[in-house]
Order: C-alpha cells, then sequence, then structure tokens
C-alpha cells in the first residue's frame, strides 16, 4: 500500500467513524462554532478543561470528508493535552497541511494523513476548520481563566 493510498483510508476512517462526535452541551465544556462560508462547512466543538488540561474534546458538525474526518483526528490527538501543548500542535499542523514542513510533524500522529491538502488551496480551509475552533476555544479560556 502506498503512502497516499494510506493517507486516504485513514481520512475515509475517520469520516465513516469519527472519534469524539456528539456534543455535551453541559456548563463545564467551552463551546466554539465556527465556518466555512466558501464551501458551506460547519463545525462545532466544545473542550473540557481542567486545570490546564483538555480532558475532553467534542466535535459536531456537517460538511466535506477532508472537515469532518479532520475533527476527528484533532479532537482525539489533542486530547489530554495542556493548552499550550494543544496550541503548538494545532500550529504544526497549520504549517503541515500550507506546505511547510514542520521539524515535528511525527506528533501530528494520523494528522500527517493531511499532508497532500496543502496541494489544494481551498482545502485548506476545510482541513483546519476543526483545528481553528479548538484554537479559538483554547484561546477563550485561557482568557477567562486569567
Amino acid at each position: 500500500m502506498d503512502l497516499n493510498t494510506l493517507y486516504r483510508t485513514v481520512i475515509m476512517d475517520n469520516y465513516k467513524n469519527p472519534k469524539n462526535k456528539g456534543l455535551a452541551h453541559t456548563d463545564d465544556y467551552h463551546f466554539v462554532h465556527l465556518n466555512n462560508p466558501s464551501c458551506g462547512d460547519e463545525m462545532n466543538v466544545e473542550i473540557k478543561v481542567e486545570d490546564g488540561v483538555i480532558k475532553d474534546i467534542r466535535q459536531d458538525g456537517h460538511g466535506c470528508s477532508i472537515s469532518m474526518s479532520s475533527a476527528s483526528v484533532a479532537s482525539d490527538l489533542l486530547k489530554g493535552m495542556t493548552l499550550d501543548e494543544a496550541l503548538r500542535i494545532c500550529n504544526v499542523f497549520f504549517e503541515l497541511v500550507q506546505g511547510i514542513d514542520p521539524e515535528n510533524e511525527e506528533e501530528l500522529g494520523e494528522a500527517i494523513a493531511y499532508t497532500g491538502v496543502r496541494q489544494f488551496p481551498a482545502r485548506i480551509k476545510c482541513a483546519t476548520l476543526a483545528w481553528k475552533a479548538i484554537e479559538k476555544a483554547i484561546e477563550e479560556v485561557k482568557l477567562n481563566v486569567k
């Protein structure tokens, strides 16, 4: 199996069997909604933070396989990280999909499957939608904590 086939498999598996799908709708989660007006993708994320650590990430939305599978991967990867670690990994992912080869891309786990998105600039927004929503949630939580 070549690398592109493996990446497609990761993307389609996370699209068909999303991790952390469904919102909690409780006060101990911080909610963020983002959309991609250029294609109509919608993303809702909730993060639960305790003592500066992301204890849970929930995601729900609708859109293309790239945006929905990327939400699954992001929610799984970032759970359990500190807020600062998660922000750093988000930035590594943003570099990857923009064509900047990050030094520590091995930290991305399954998210490395979105490397090919850089060849399709319109799809970068799809791949980063959930990551941007999680990033915004983290930044809002950090503002409220201080």
